[in-house]
């Protein structure tokens, strides 16, 4: 059986440093997520987001470096991890995106979360919590065949902090320099001799921790002096100056501009002494740069022609680009991208994206992407006829677990609902010959997490939280109409609001009406009290998306109005499931006792709780799924037993048949299959089973063994030429799936997806789209290590 990765959607983890972009060739950036790489070219024009994940680390990816190669056609990643270990990764020279882990070390005793690499040398530094500062050599052979690591040297910094930034530079022939700061207001520099890094000189002034430095020459000459930015806490970049020679260089016009008024006070130009073997040196304060509102991030340098260039990212939802004024040399913010700082403080359900924790440059420098609290990655390029920066479609996902997935009942759109309180949208962008997955509406943005979801219609869907409560979602006319004219689907309810919002102080999202872009927005009479809340106006002009939706409207504009909660439970909602007819909810949550482990149902039409509720499990009931011709409803639950319920001429379920011992250990999945009678479950105890059943009992006809426990099944809702097609997930990310004969099934033909392909966590939920004109087989991943998969599966 063939797999092929249609789609791969994950967030990025909130670490400074957890990505980077290669400057070698390869047009890769690499980012942390979870405990896995992505690897995202944001330069292909069709848009096909995250090809793939290389997976090893045990814990969160906190550090993302490439390693210089030159100009080979081999690209490396150094990555650090909250598992102590730093690895090391190389590419493979037919496939840019296909990595291979080559040496894994853990000699920090705790998380690593810095990573500096120095060009055209072997050196680079690793910074950990564990309060150290560690100096590696690589080792290789010019077409790194083969790869190792050498430690150099341990820096236990003192006093003892943590450092968050780190900076490696070329000081002169015989020796480098090397930067540290972190959860303190000094920066420490070192300068090595004889291969060992000393303590050289201490940099004052931040007031507060320093969370970005990077080195770069004033110009393009070797020979020019090295600039060093050092971005704080404390809301400023300061430029020192490192100056070769016995004379200090002439003192920085920006001591005395005007502008940093009570600030000169602690604008000190002490000269710092630096000596190597062959020269002396000094550093001297140069500039500080003033503008951002909130903490800053990242820091990171550009020479763009004869201009310099720093792009700085902040917590204030801002990109700002600074460069040298060429009269006065004051340092200017030349360009500010991203949100003004008027929504701080407000969540993301009001238009909030929570900071910027991430800026990086293209290699070319004519495209700048950052990462924002959300986990999405905007994107930003350069468009030289017009003299400004255009924001471009970049690529989005959960930043949590995943934990329930599931279709439209057409098909046409996957939703997903993840432990980072979101459910989202995703759909194809049809465009001439080319297609490409992306978030397409944000329908939930929630105050607890979500736990499962299911499609009620094509235009409605109900969602569980862990607020003992469920929600009824229904498609608003802004997002059908962009569905309609981005991806073709069709919609055929039109008497829909236009979008929704979140009342401020509100919880629900509430339906509201799009008005004309010229329509006043006040009050009319004057009444202060009748003031309109600009929030809960939408403008028409704002609906009119020619493109898959950017962040900031993902997180403002396209949420659903909901129509109904539905009451009832007592503990958190587990599961729901709805008829094939759309006319029943089931729901269920989770349990330590009979009275709370009830399946309740509710009838869509008047959204009433059927009563009574079923009752047969005694702990949390982890899957439920109703029979293609609602006939029955199958549960399963940590009680380790399943139950058939079956409908009666009056359209009422009670119980048909249970099996208190159906595995060993716990079922967390079940599936109907397309076959009269016949049904899977998959259980902790490693096993997928296949049952059929008569009235009186259920008969195990095939047993699926796994290599750890199975978490998740799920059943092809149509026979394919014949057969029975299934997909289970087990906890350690494996997906299986299985073919076989409705005349011989216990003959199960299973193939298994790649490891490198598959998860690197626990799978929550399958879900195979349903079937249309017999296209190709497309198969639904949801799992904990925070992606979102689609697999095209060719049997």
């Amino acid at each position: 059986m063939g797999f092929t990765s249609e789609f791969i959607s994950i967030g990025g983890n909130r670490n400074p440093a957890a990505a980077d972009w290669d400057t070698n060739g390869s047009g890769l950036l690499a980012y942390g997520a979870d405990n896995s790489i992505a690897l995202w070219d944001p330069s292909d024009n069709e848009l096909h987001g995250v090809r793939s994940l290389l997976s090893g680390h045990t814990k969160a990816v906190n550090a993302v470096k490439f390693y210089p190669t030159g100009p080979n056609d081999i690209s490396i990643i150094i990555s650090g991890s909250s598992d102590h270990t730093i690895r090391i990764w190389k590419s493979n020279p037919e496939d840019k995106f296909d990595f291979e882990l080559v040496k894994t070390v853990s000699e920090h005793g705790n998380a690593v979360t810095r990573i500096a690499t120095l060009a055209n040398s072997n050196l680079f530094a690793t910074g950990s919590s564990d309060g150290t500062v560690k100096l590696w050599k690589l080792i290789q052979q010019n077409d790194f065949a083969t790869i190792d690591l050498e430690l150099l040297q341990t820096i236990n910094l003192s006093p003892k902090y943590f450092p968050l930034a780190l900076a490696l530079a070329k000081l002169d022939e015989s020796s480098d320099i090397l930067a540290v700061a972190g959860t303190k207001t000094s920066i420490q520099i070192y300068v090595s001799r004889n291969r060992s890094f000393e303590l050289a000189a201490t940099l004052t002034g931040h007031e507060g921790w320093i969370r970005a430095l990077e080195f770069t020459h004033e110009n393009n000459s070797p020979e020019s002096d090295l600039i060093l930015a050092s971005a704080s806490q404390d809301k400023y970049i300061r430029l020192w100056r490192i100056h070769r020679g016995e004379d200090l260089p002439a003192a920085s016009s920006a001591l005395n501009d005007p502008a940093l008024g009570a600030l000169g006070k602690s604008l000190s130009n002490k000269a710092h002494r630096l000596q190597t073997e062959t020269a002396k040196y000094s550093i001297t304060f140069e500039a500080l740069l003033l503008g951002h509102e909130d903490w800053i991030y990242t820091a990171s340098w550009l020479h763009r022609g004869q201009t310099l260039q720093l792009l700085t990212t902040s917590e204030d939802n801002s990109i700002a680009i600074w460069e040298s004024d060429p009269t006065s040399g004051v340092w200017i913010c030349s360009t500010r991208l991203g949100e003004i700082s008027a929504q701080k403080g407000s969540t993301t359900a009001t238009g909030s994206a929570g900071g910027f924790w991430i800026g990086l440059w293209s290699p070319e420098g004519n495209t700048v992407v950052s990462l924002g609290r959300t986990g999405s990655w905007r994107r930003w390029t350069f468009a030289s006829n017009e003299q400004m920066w255009i924001q471009q479609v970049a690529i989005t996902g959960h930043v949590r677990e995943v934990k329930g997935i599931c279709w439209a009942r057409n098909g046409s759109y996957l939703l997903s609902t993840s432990s980072d309180q979101t459910t989202r949208l995703f759909a194809e962008w049809k465009r001439d010959e080319v297609l490409s997955w992306h978030e397409f509406s944000r329908p939930q943005i929630h105050g607890y997490d979500l736990n499962c979801v299911d499609s009620i219609t094509d235009s409605q869907f109900v969602s569980g939280a862990d607020e003992k409560l469920l929600r009824v979602f229904d498609e608003p006319k802004g997002v059908a109409t962009m569905l309609n004219s981005l991806c073709g689907i069709e919609t055929s309810n039109l008497e829909l609001p236009d979008a929704a919002n979140i009342p401020v102080l509100g919880l629900s999202n509430k339906a509201i009406q799009a008005v004309e872009d010229d329509a006043p927005t006040e009050a009319t009479d004057g009444d202060e009290r009748e003031a309109v809340d600009p929030a809960s106006i939408m403008r028409k002009s704002t609906l009119d998306i020619k493109h898959p939706p950017f962040e900031d409207h993902l997180a403002r504009h396209l949420l659903w109005p909901e129509t109904e909660k539905l009451y009832g439970h007592g503990y958190e909602i587990s599961t729901v499931a709805t008829s094939n007819n759309g006319k029943l909810v089931a729901t269920a949550c989770r349990a330590s006792s009979t009275d709370h482990a009830v399946i309740r149902l509710y009838d869509s039409a008047e959204w009433l709780e059927i009563k009574p509720s079923l009752k047969a499990h005694s702990l949390t009931v982890t899957g439920m799924q109703f029979s293609n011709d609602d006939k029955y409803l199958l549960s399963v639950g940590r009680d380790r037993q399943w139950v058939i319920w079956a409908r009666d001429s009056e359209g009422v379920y009670s119980l048909a048949l249970s099996n208190p011992k159906g595995h060993s250990r716990m079922i967390l999945g079940g599936s109907w299959a397309p076959l009269e009678r016949t049904f899977l479950t998959a259980g902790r105890d490693k096993s997928v089973k296949i049952w059929q059943f008569t009235d009186q009992e259920a008969l195990v006809k095939a047993t699926i063994s796994a290599s750890s426990p199975v978490t998740a099944v799920t059943c092809c809702n149509e026979l394919l030429d014949g057969r029975l097609l299934f997909a289970y997930g087990t906890e350690a990310g494996e997906v299986g799936i299985g073919l076989t004969s409705p005349s011989s099934i216990e003959e199960v033909q299973v193939s298994t997806i790649s490891v490198k392909s598959s998860p690197a966590r626990t799978i929550n939920q399958l879900a195979w789209r349903p079937l249309r004109n017999g296209g190709q087989q497309q198969l639904a991943v949801a799992s904990d290590d925070g992606s979102l998969r689609i697999f095209n599966v060719h049997p």
